[in-house]
């Protein structure tokens, strides 16, 4: 920079201005007045800011959660029972899934399609960057395929500890519990019955008997996940059904992989449960028998006939043949023969009439002949059974019957096409027209045109949407019939039968919660209290510290910058008229 040099002393600074130039007063008095501006700060939205919890911050038991349920009533058991301790520890069971924090899938190995859209839901979820909890059949019997890398995994056995792994798969961490529940070394049923629940109908209460089985069908891939057979005591079920019931249940399922071998680990029997059972049975209340494999329902028939007499309980039963030939049974090791389904069948429709007998078939197991397939297809013409689960044979990875020889495609499908044209081809329901029949209401159609009953053989009776028919006896006189149901119109002088049990609980609404399950609950968020919901109160108050403090600093900030622009301007005055 050019140095400059100055040829007089300046005594002051103010002796650097001109006589053109206004002197300080000029300016001064030209302005009217001086207002000091002070920068405000927008302290709504930095209320707003502190009222919620830093991003990087994540305190478990406030998130949305999506459930999502494949496969059978055993495995939709678990997801309520996973839903109910989810809510009860604060979580928000969402049925919006774009809405959700966390998609909590709960999976089935039946069959490949079952398989498929569970890993695609797990694709979509990885794309709307949700949080995953994995749960269900799929990944505890194959924990270690590729596209659950790096994803949390509730085994089957531990749904009871459902909240710890979300907690931490919300926290970013992944977390995997597939052990096996064991008392002394003897394998259980698994989680506690007690637990909390939301029952997806507040109506209908589903109870697992007992999980696994004591077969090892070739084709079975649910064998890789739920075991052997392990069955609960009967004094835990019999509590299970009594505290049902207590909460305005009227439909109980027993469900199980195979519920006709019940008991024979621990020393018991299917019949002896059920008549322990039917004597907390409400009047008007009913209980329907999950399916069962002839070998074990063989030894009680004359028992089971007596037990499906009961008034109430269902005269239904589902008993799988998945083949009429004896060849491809023995293939599939399936442990009886087609004589001994027939017996069974027979037996049961001579001494409890009116029987309603489901049952399952696989088209295409690999073996399968023309002539084999033939005999499946007599079978279902002679027996013309009101119920039939048709399914294309899939070979699932891991099981014998993945390696045989496989049956083309085609020839699986078009033998699938074959058989449900047979089934078809009759309507089960045609002679009840003008009957008059008791039914329970307990769902509504899925088109919402009516409500769903069913009368004492479980077939299903269409009535009209009176709201005061749900979850009550209705006499109604059925007038239609098609291949999956009758319509019945209420009788006019006929009373509405109310079941003599409590109101049922709202839908969404937590059953279970007991005294003993609060206290767990309790000492659980004590443990974790610096962590999870005590961290959020803790947060919470020391936000509203933080506020008040921010408050008071912010105000007294305003009163210094205000009171120092007073004092210069003072000064400056002062300077001036001197």
């Amino acid at each position: 920079m050019p140095s400059a040099s100055c040829d007089t002393l300046l005594d002051d600074i103010e002796d650097i201005v001109s006589q053109e130039d206004s002197k300080p007063q000029d300016r001064h008095f030209a302005r009217k007045q001086v207002v000091p501006k002070v920068r405000r700060r927008n302290t709504q939205k930095y209320l707003q800011d502190e009222n919620s919890p830093p991003s990087d911050s994540t305190i478990p038991g406030i998130q949305k959660i999506w459930i999502r349920t494949w496969g059978c009533s055993h495995n939709n058991s678990d997801g309520e029972y996973m839903a109910g301790q989810l809510a009860a520890y604060g979580y928000k069971i969402t049925e919006n899934a774009s809405d959700a924090d966390l998609w909590l899938l709960n999976s089935c190995t039946v069959k490949n399609p079952a398989e498929d859209h569970f890993r695609n839901s797990i694709k979509k979820a990885q794309e709307e960057n949700k949080k995953i909890v994995l749960a269900g059949c799929v990944p505890q019997a194959q924990p270690r395929q590729d596209y659950l890398k790096g994803l949390s995994i509730i085994g089957v056995q531990q749904i009871d500890r459902v909240v710890e792994v979300v907690e931490e798969t919300i926290k970013g961490h992944s977390v995997r519990l597939l052990g096996q529940k064991k008392d002394n070394g003897k394998r259980l049923g698994g989680a506690r019955l007690d637990l909390p629940k939301i029952r997806k109908n507040p109506l209908i209460e589903i109870i697992s008997i007992n999980t696994g089985c004591l077969n090892a069908c070739t084709y079975c891939k649910t064998k890789h996940a739920r075991g052997n057979l392990a069955s609960y005591p009967i004094d835990e079920l019999v509590d299970r059904a009594k505290q049902s019931f207590q909460e305005g249940v009227c439909e109980i399922w027993l469900t199980s992989e195979d519920t006709g071998a019940y008991g024979r680990d621990i020393g018991t029997s299917l019949p002896a449960l059920l008549w322990k059972l039917v004597e907390v049975i409400p009047e008007g209340a009913m209980l329907r028998l999950g399916m069962t494999n002839p070998p074990y329902i063989l030894e009680h028939l004359e028992e089971m006939a007596k037990i499906l007499n009961h008034p109430r309980v269902y005269a239904f039963l589902h008993i799988p043949v998945q083949s009429a030939s004896d060849t491809v049974l023995m293939d599939m090791k399936r442990e009886y023969c087609v004589a001994d389904f027939k017996r069974v069948v027979d037996f049961l429709k001579d001494k409890v009439p009116g029987i309603t007998i489901a049952t399952d078939i696989i088209c295409g197991f690999p073996g399968e002949t023309d002539q084999d397939f033939q005999e499946t297809v007599k079978l279902v013409e002679e027996y013309k059974f009101p119920s039939l689960f048709i399914n294309q044979f899939y070979p699932r990875p891991g099981t014998p019957a993945a390696k045989m020889e496989q049956v083309p495609a085609q020839v699986k499908k078009q033998r699938t096409k074959d058989l449900s044209r047979v089934f078809h081809s009759y309507n089960p329901y045609d002679h009840k027209i003008g009957e008059r029949q008791q039914v329970l209401v307990t769902e509504e159609s899925f088109d919402s045109k009516f409500y769903v009953a069913h009368n004492r053989f479980y077939e299903q009776v269409l009535v009209p949407k009176n709201p005061t028919f749900m979850g009550k006896m209705v006499e109604v006189d059925i007038y239609e019939s098609g291949k999956h149901f009758m319509k019945g119109q209420p009788v006019s002088d006929a009373k509405v039968y109310t079941p003599s049990i409590s109101k049922p609980l709202a839908k969404g609404e937590v059953s279970g919660l007991t005294e003993e399950f609060r206290n767990r609950l309790g000492n659980h968020l004590n443990s974790i209290s610096h962590t999870s919901t005590g961290t959020q109160r803790n947060a919470a108050s020391s936000r509203m510290a933080l506020q008040l403090q921010r408050l008071h600093q912010d105000c007294a900030l305003r009163l210094s910058v205000g009171l120092a622009l007073l004092a210069l301007l003072f000064a400056f005055l002062v300077k001036v008229y001197n």
